[in-house]
Formats: C-alpha cells, structure tokens, sequence
C-alpha cells in the first residue's frame, strides 16, 4: 500500500515560515499587502476568498477585498486594476475567476503588473519561469514541487511525466520540474498510449481535468503519484450523493504506488499557503528588501 502525502503538514510548515518572514518584515515598518477582486458569479467564490483572506489574518498580512456590482464592465474592473497598480501598500493583486460573463477576463489579467501577480498567470512571468529569471509562479504547481521536495522525493534525475498541458498547472509544473533536473514527458489527450507513456514515470502528475481516469495500470510499481484533480462525482453511498475525486482512481494506484496525494487533502492546502507565500515574495521583490 503507498504511502499517503497528505498536504496539511507540509502547508502548515510553510505556513510558520511565511508568518516567520512577515514577523521580520513588519519588524522593518513593512506590510504585505494583497488586493482580491471578487467579481464574478461563482458562489464557491465567495467561499474561496473568505478562507484567503482568513489566512492574511492569521499571518498578519494586510488584506482588503474589491466586490464591484454585476453590471460591472470590463473597463470598471481595468480601472480597478490600475489603481491597486499603482497603490504601493498592495504587494499582491488576485483577480478570482470567473468574472462576470460580460466581463473580457483575458483583458483583466493581462492588465495587473507582473510584479504583483501572485497567480503567476501573467505572461511576463510565464517568460520568468521558462528563463528561470526572478518571478512569481502558479501556486498550485510550486505546492506540487513543495509536497516532493519536503517528503523526500528524489527529483533530480528522476523521469517525470504530466499528464496535462494547461497553462495554469501542466506547463509551470513541467518547467519548474525540469529546473529541478528532472527528464520530463508531457501527455495530453493526442498522446499515442498514455498508460504505456505513464508507466515510465519514477513522478507522475495527473493535472487532465478527467475524474478517475489515472488508474493503476497507469502507473510504475513504487512511484509517487501527484493527484491535482478535484471534481465532484455522483456517489449513491456518499452524503448528498457526491463525493470528491481525482484524476486518479485512488484504490487501484494506491496498490501499486509508493507515495500517492489523496483527494481531498493532498495538494489542496498548498495552493492558499503558496499564495500567502507569493504575496511575500512578491513585496520582497518589489521593495528590494532581503
């Protein structure tokens, strides 16, 4: 049976040394800061928020939330943007998709300053990444590499394969891999015989957006699996008759794995510690502070 990388540890050591640094920080007259936009329809929005701006709270890093009304437009939210742009107590800005529909969200993104997108979505720090130059990255792909790092997984070296491409997780995670030294596949839906293709990975990733579809036969005997999957299944036996599940179906990989993230708990609790992290890395960058 694999070992379970449950991800609560390991956000709550992260989470003691960003509260450590912005201890250091305040201790110089600085504060974080981070800026959310909430304008969207999703009701989990609000949920999301609510726990990210908790966690600013808890770590003593300046939060402030925008909710701008429904009929907002596209140039209401860029002139919101411009002005945390140019405030300099926002280290951070978090644009929570999805916006409202009548809203051009590539236009709103494209429009935060690179220096304080704590997303990591920006192009300019796309370009960071791949050139391994001073940036912010995507929160759930540095959590991924957080999680092997801290359980002790080998990664340089090692044969890594993606089995996504999304600019969100599937491309960051495979740079930041192979500036690891790892040798990485990445797989998406055109890949000729993905089981076969998977099979040769020492790490896997399973970032395809398709529940349960990472089985055992998916996997090499004794490799450590990362599930970044989170969809809600119809499960009769479960409450309400759902259930969360991964892109890995977790009996069958469980018993041929030798590490595996659960769903949920695995990489979930990385990604809000990571942004709180990005927040301060960013404010950093930004005031040239060590």
């Amino acid at each position: 049976m694999a070992k379970i990388l449950e991800g609560k540890p390991i956000a709550a050591g992260i989470q003691r040394e960003v509260a450590a640094e912005v201890d250091a920080l305040r201790a110089r007259g600085i504060q974080p800061g981070l800026t959310v936009i909430l304008a969207g329809p999703d009701p989990a929005s609000a949920l999301y928020v609510r726990n990210k701006m908790r966690m600013c709270e808890t770590l003593g890093i300046r939060s402030e939330t925008i909710t701008p009304p429904q009929d907002a437009t596209t140039d209401d939210l860029l002139e919101i943007v411009a002005r945390l742009n140019a405030d300099n107590r926002v280290d951070g800005i978090l644009v929570q998709l999805p916006l409202f529909p009548q809203v051009d969200s590539k236009r709103v993104l494209l429009a935060v300053d690179p220096a304080k997108d704590v997303d990591g979505f920006h192009p300019v720090n796309i370009g960071n990444l791949a050139t391994q130059r001073p940036g912010l990255v995507s929160c759930t792909p540095v959590g991924i590499i957080e999680i092997l790092k801290r359980s002790g997984t080998p990664i340089a070296g090692a044969r890594a394969v993606v089995v996504g491409r999304s600019d969100i997780v599937g491309k960051p995670v495979s740079l930041l891999l192979l500036h690891e030294n790892a040798t990485v596949t990445i797989c998406h839906s055109r890949t000729r015989d993905l089981p076969s293709v998977a099979r040769e990975a020492d790490i896997l990733i399973a970032a395809i957006g398709k529940p349960e579809m990472i089985t055992g036969d998916y996997i090499k005997p004794g490799a450590v699996v990362i599930d970044v999957g989170t969809s809600r299944i119809p499960d009769a036996s479960a409450p309400k008759g759902m259930r969360w599940a991964g892109d890995v179906h977790f009996p069958s990989a469980s018993a041929v794995a030798g590490a595996i993230t659960p769903v949920p708990g695995g990489v979930g609790p990385l990604t809000i510690v990571m942004l709180m992290a990005n927040t301060v890395k960013a404010c950093k960058l930004r005031r040239s502070t060590d």
